[in-house]
């Protein structure tokens, strides 16, 4: 797979480049004018954006000729109205810029494996959004139409533990309501994720929303 990592700044572009080339072929943009270049030149299927490079009308050309490319955006001072913005432009990623290096190649693997990545405090507004019936707040997340049909494997405890989650409850928050250890709430989500088969937070409470 090729990553393509845009930013001005050199100290980012090589935390990035260091951070994903022993598992990705990576390619690197330091000016828009190289960047939409080698968009054209190269068969890219992710973009890492800096979003300190980029202004939001730059994001929003990308993300509407982005072709099958998906687009991860960055941020220097994350905040969540930005990363739902992002969203809703077509990005299917928003983290900071300075993440570890390891969350950043498990971003990246999940992008694309098809889910929508953001970090927690986002991904707790957008369910809280769910929650509220603000429609996911208009992101795109897997196919849920057979909600009922995956609901229905769910013990009592798990679809409680999934309701919970629903309403943008973290682990250690799920504990405490139902007064076990946070380890076991993990364990009950493993399995919710594989009998609903679901692979995060977000689309779980989706398919909650469904059902």
């Amino acid at each position: 797979m090729a990553i393509l990592i845009y930013s001005e700044n050199s100290s980012v572009r090589e935390k990035w480049f260091s951070a994903l080339k022993d598992q990705w072929q990576v390619y690197q943009a330091s000016t828009a004018k190289e960047l939409f270049v080698l968009m054209k030149r190269l068969p890219i299927e992710t973009l890492l954006v800096h979003l300190g490079a980029i202004s939001t009308g730059g994001l929003q050309e990308l993300c509407a000729q982005k072709g099958g490319c998906k687009i991860f955006a960055l941020s220097d001072r994350p905040d969540d109205g930005e990363g739902l913005s992002c969203l809703q432009l077509g990005c299917v990623g928003y983290a900071n810029t300075y993440i570890a290096p390891a969350r950043l190649n498990s971003a990246i693997e999940a992008v694309e494996s098809g889910l929508v990545w953001v970090g927690n405090s986002l991904m707790q507004y957008l369910i809280k959004g769910l929650a509220a019936g603000a429609g996911g707040h208009d992101v795109k997340e897997p196919d849920v139409q057979q909600a009922p049909a995956a609901l229905a494997n769910l013990s009592n405890r798990e679809y409680e533990i999934a309701g919970l989650v629903t309403e943008g409850l973290q682990n250690s928050e799920i504990a405490q309501r139902m007064d076990i250890s946070e380890r076991t709430v993990k364990a009950h989500l493993s399995s919710i994720y594989t009998k609903t088969q679901t692979k995060g937070r977000l689309s779980l409470a989706l398919l909650m929303r469904k059902g």
